[in-house]
């Protein structure tokens, strides 16, 4: 058997020795290989001041890309023009990691990589830019958790970048301080734009449609820090009613297919001049951790809070939606509340609030759920008593909050 395993291994080399000796042993062809080579040394020896150009093309890399260092600029000639493809990657599982302050990434294409496409971790004065990051072959729970993901980051700024096919969320910050994402576009992903325990955040002028959920401020427990003072305005979250097809046990599993913004036990956040439509569950959604399927895990940090509280939404324009609700109970819900062709309210709450903090039967004032949105009702859908009491009486809702200043970031040199 050895004998006929040299005779057939000589054979091979002999048919296979043209194509094997233009290729690199990472597996890439050698002119890939060489450019992989460069591009790393490139990320290697960076200092502060360095800008790594990534020239027009299709570069296949099979290898994460690792930038530690303070103050680098990434350049593409443009999101169309320069593409680091990681559809063959062997070693990652990110496709650009990068661990670093004043870091600025701009105008590129990042494509199929095995996990995360862009993480940066621990940054400050991040800027991403014109950065599309993209899983080729569409929404699958294979396709790596996040595209553009900045985490325990301070003074980040996102604009003009897209998403597309992340299987958590497509852009994603978390545990951050001092946050603007803009003129952004979000499509095929489970979230298209999370905010997670983050403190202080503008979320405006971005499109978010065909995904699960449109855009998610949530609070998760056992992390670095809990999240508050978040703005979302300005925003075009349209039919976001993909089937969720994120993987089991991740904390977006929970989204109901056909939701356009979610809060969930987070707090001081405001919902204003957006328009939000065609969301087949509801447009928006107000929770508790209570209402997610992984509340019960155990370890909780005694100190997190679940609640979501001190929430205003005012002057956004619903339309359409609510009228087919994912998941069982809300299906009973909408046809015993509203019929076979009616819809569920553009607000849906699920009830929970924090009983022992109520004062006449509600929350202190600053810590209302307040709606001003014209003809627009709220669904108090009774979660805490498996939907047996439902609501659309809205006089616990008219009230008002103090607006949230601006988030302001420091000037970039």
């Amino acid at each position: 058997m050895r004998q006929v395993g040299v005779v057939f291994f000589c054979l091979c080399v002999a048919a296979c020795g043209e194509r094997s000796a233009s290729r690199h042993p990472t597996g890439l062809p050698a002119d890939a290989a060489a450019f992989q080579k460069r591009l790393q040394e490139q990320f290697l020896d960076a200092k502060p001041g360095t800008v790594i150009e990534i020239p027009a093309g299709r570069h296949a890399l099979d290898r994460v890309l690792t930038l530690r260092a303070n103050g680098v600029t990434i350049r593409g000639a443009g999101a169309g023009k320069s593409i680091l493809s990681f559809k063959d990657e062997i070693s990652g599982p990110e496709g650009l990691l990068v661990y670093g302050n004043d870091f600025t990434i701009e105008n590129l294409s990042i494509e199929d990589t095995k996990g995360d496409g862009l993480k940066i971790n621990d940054g400050e004065n991040i800027t991403i830019r014109g950065v599309r990051v993209a899983w080729t072959d569409g929404a699958k729970t294979t396709n790596g958790a996040y595209g553009i993901y900045p985490v325990r980051s301070r003074n980040v700024l996102i604009e003009d970048s897209a998403s597309y096919g992340a299987s958590d969320a497509g852009i994603y910050v978390g545990q951050s301080l001092n946050v603007i994402v803009r003129r952004c576009h979000a499509e095929q992903n489970v979230a298209g734009i999370e905010i997670e325990n983050t403190i202080n955040a503008d979320v405006y002028d971005n499109e978010a449609t065909g995904n699960t959920g449109g855009i998610l401020v949530f609070n998760m427990p056992n992390l670095s820090q809990p999240g508050h003072s978040t703005r979302v305005f300005r925003n075009r979250v349209n039919a976001n009613n993909l089937g969720n097809f994120a993987a089991k046990g991740a904390a977006v599993a929970s989204v109901p297919a056909g939701t356009g913004v979610v809060v969930n036990s987070n707090s001081k956040v405001e919902i204003f001049d957006n328009d939000i439509g065609n969301n087949h569950t509801a447009n928006l959604i107000i929770s508790a951790y209570f209402s997610t399927n992984y509340y019960n895990k155990p370890g909780i940090d005694p100190h997190y809070d679940p609640y979501p509280r001190a929430i205003y939404v005012y002057d956004n324009r619903f339309a359409g939606g609510g009228d087919a609700p994912d998941g069982f109970d809300l299906k009973a819900l909408k046809l015993a509340m509203f019929g076979l062709n009616g819809h569920l309210p553009d607000i849906l709450w699920d009830g929970y609030r924090d009983e022992k903090n109520l004062v006449n039967g509600l929350p202190p004032e600053a810590e209302r759920i307040c709606v001003k949105n014209g003809a627009a009702t709220v669904l108090n859908a009774d979660g805490p008593h498996k939907y047996k009491n439902p609501s659309t009486e809205m006089a616990a809702f008219r009230c008002e909050l103090p607006k949230l200043p601006p988030v302001e970031l420091p000037a970039r040199t």
